[in-house]
């Protein structure tokens, strides 16, 4: 295969996910015991948490935009305090900036500079996290995420938005994420190639029943970019 692209998920393909959301949460509640108490009493974190999955279910016009959805968590929650909306952005601000401190994988520093240097990069995410932030954004010619699109992965525009900002057609993009259906199955429904970002060497007949295997099976980045070495 003929690769001149490449695209890469975020959320547990360049960090894991999980300790960062629930430190986000922890930040976000020590805020509000701090400057609003009654919320903070009214809506611990498990509380606020189940608030936003009702949301995300409710609201399928914003199912793919977690950004709106935990804005309007916050606004519901306050509201239910009789507070306004006033507080809403500085409090999605302290939860904001912390899911933006993540712990990047070891291989994912070096790997992107290495990548960066021979094909264009682009990130495709159906989370919010900030690239500008995170402090990779100069590693990738454009950021797609599923709040600008409209639509989130598998949805085939989601990778054809990052096909045509690169101006690459898909069967020349490889994309690189961690799960089976969202990234390996969409990216390939939309005609990209694929490669499975496995790094808790599980057998893709336990992760992926059904699912047609990935282009390519890789550990980590830093495998990688030996393929592309060899094979661009």
């Amino acid at each position: 295969m003929r690769i001149l692209a490449i695209s890469l998920d975020l959320d547990d393909t360049l960090w894991p996910i999980q300790p960062v959301i629930h430190a986000a949460e922890q930040h976000l509640d020590a805020w509000l015991k701090h400057h609003h108490a009654a919320v903070a009493a009214a809506w611990p974190i498990p509380a606020l948490r189940a608030l936003r999955e009702r949301i995300a279910v409710e609201r399928p016009d914003i199912a793919h935009d977690f950004t709106a959805q935990r804005k309007l968590m916050l606004e519901q929650a306050f509201a239910a305090c009789g507070i306004g909306r006033d507080p809403v952005e500085p409090a999605f601000e302290v939860f904001y900036a912390a899911r933006n401190r993540v712990d990047c994988y070891p291989d994912v520093g070096p790997a992107l500079s290495a990548l960066a240097a021979r094909l264009p990069l682009a990130s495709i995410s159906n989370g919010n996290a900030d690239l500008q932030r995170i402090g990779l954004r100069a590693h990738f010619r454009h950021t797609i995420c599923a709040r600008q699109i409209g639509m989130a992965k598998p949805a085939p525009a989601i990778f054809h938005a990052a096909c045509a900002r690169l101006g690459i057609a898909p069967e020349h993009m490889l994309h690189v994420g961690d799960d089976p259906a969202l990234d390996i199955e969409g990216a390939r429904a939309a005609g990209l190639r694929t490669a499975w970002l496995n790094r808790s060497a599980a057998a893709w007949s336990d992760a992926a029943p059904g699912i047609m295997p990935p282009d390519l099976h890789i550990r980590d980045l830093a495998e990688l970019v030996r393929w592309i070495e060899h094979h661009t």
